[in-house]
């Protein structure tokens, strides 16, 4: 459920009709609702109710803004971070250090330093050279990073190529076969204590299945390794539950997703870590544009839309699905090619797609856009920065600025010896 809805034949989120945030802000914008971010947050707590101990980390990457992160961080939830850059993010957003779990499989050794100086909750060691390196700069500081290493199961995930992270031949963590090794030469160093395992296999999974098998995987590599005498007390599976980007698509809910969890991992006896980011996040923000013209095309008319593909990258990356529909909708119906305006061809967000009669002018949506959408975006065409606004019942405010292409350019400098 979100709180973007047609009240009185116009689109609203919340109770903020979506021309007035037009008219104030300009298009393309992307627009969340406080309302939905907190439902979505209250929802999958609930559905980890059966797990007694635990800690529910946002991942960051979906969506930095720092006033959804203040909104999430007031329900209590942690953040998962990729990047000193995120790390700061969180903290500035009022998100304890201890709640703070960095993951990435290229942290510097400047990232290294900074998250041990903020006294970070936790790191995830994607490799034995990272956790040699982390632990040597710790002992340095006369600190112990607290870790856990990240496994790489070899489950396929079942979703995109190109966000399946938990394969063989993926670049993430360490191989399930040479854990016990690795975790064994690590957790003998000064410098970390080294508590626990992680494991992520994927985003948008459309099929619990391959999450039970990494989790039970996981699970007997926890026995091993105390079997081994090491001291288990943390374990991260991650996130990666999908959204609904169609109208009608059902997707596993988190109350299937939490009983699954506690039926698997009943007994292990540790701290459970989750990182969240599409599922809180996704259906919680929508790209508002505005139809440029309506182009004669061969087959279908091409509806131009001032979004682009520098706003919302996803369906050039993926090719992903994003449903487009009329502000203010007539009844009407038209197959159309949805295109932005950049010089390219990807720039594509739809072909012979049915939906809401648009003429110039006209106001349009993109759904599901509060993940993996203005944190992708990009100058690309010498475009602009998309602006963030916030709604929260009757009210909205900007919580990112447009940044225009002019103020791009004044960061640029040409050397003196080519004046």
């Amino acid at each position: 459920m979100d709180h973007f809805a047609i009240t009185n034949g116009v689109m609203h989120a919340e109770d903020v009709p979506l021309p007035q945030i037009a008219e104030a802000v300009g298009t393309p914008v992307y627009v969340y609702s406080r309302a939905t971010l907190e439902r979505h947050a209250r929802v999958f707590r609930e559905a980890l109710e059966a797990v007694p101990d635990k800690l529910i980390a946002f991942a960051v990457k979906s969506n930095p803004n720092l006033a959804v992160l203040k909104v999430l961080g007031r329900q209590g939830m942690g953040a998962d971070v990729v990047s000193v850059g995120e790390m700061r993010r969180a903290l500035a957003a009022g998100i304890a250090p201890d709640m703070i779990v960095f993951s990435g499989v290229g942290k510097t050794t400047a990232e290294m330093i900074a998250a041990l100086d903020a006294g970070i909750g936790q790191f995830n060691i994607e490799s034995e050279e990272e956790g040699i390196e982390l632990a040597a700069i710790a002992a340095a500081k006369g600190k112990v990073a607290q870790c856990t290493l990240r496994i790489n199961p070899d489950v396929d995930a079942g979703t995109h190529d190109k966000i399946s992270t938990g394969k063989a031949d993926n670049k993430f963590g360490v191989p399930i076969s040479e854990a016990g090794q690795i975790f064994g030469k690590l957790a003998g160093l000064p410098g970390v204590n080294l508590r626990g395992v992680a494991v992520h296999i994927g985003s948008q999974l459309a099929d619990l299945a391959p999450l039970e098998a990494a989790f039970e995987k996981l699970g007997a590599l926890v026995k091993a390794l105390r079997g081994a005498g090491h001291v288990i007390t943390h374990v991260d599976l991650g996130g990666g539950l999908g959204v609904p980007y169609r109208i009608g698509e059902v997707l596993p809910a988190p109350a299937e997703y939490g009983a699954m969890v506690a039926r698997v991992t009943h007994g292990w006896g540790v701290k459970l870590i989750f990182e969240p980011g599409r599922v809180i996040a996704g259906n919680a923000g929508v790209l508002l544009t505005r139809v440029v013209r309506v182009k004669r095309g061969i087959n279908d008319p091409f509806v131009i839309v001032d979004a682009a593909m520098n706003d919302l990258a996803r369906p050039a990356l993926y090719g992903a699905y994003h449903h487009f529909e009329a502000v203010a909708p007539s009844g009407a119906r038209m197959t159309a090619n949805i295109v932005g305006p950049i010089c390219e061809t990807g720039d594509t967000f739809a072909m012979g797609r049915e939906c809401d009669k648009l003429e110039a002018g006209d106001l349009a949506v993109f759904r599901t856009a509060g993940a993996y959408g203005a944190t992708m975006a990009s100058s690309y065409n010498s475009r602009g920065f998309v602006a963030e606004v916030l709604v929260d019942g009757d009210k909205f405010a900007v919580v990112a600025d447009r940044i225009e292409a002019g103020a791009i350019m004044d960061a640029e400098r040409v050397p003196e010896w080519l004046i």
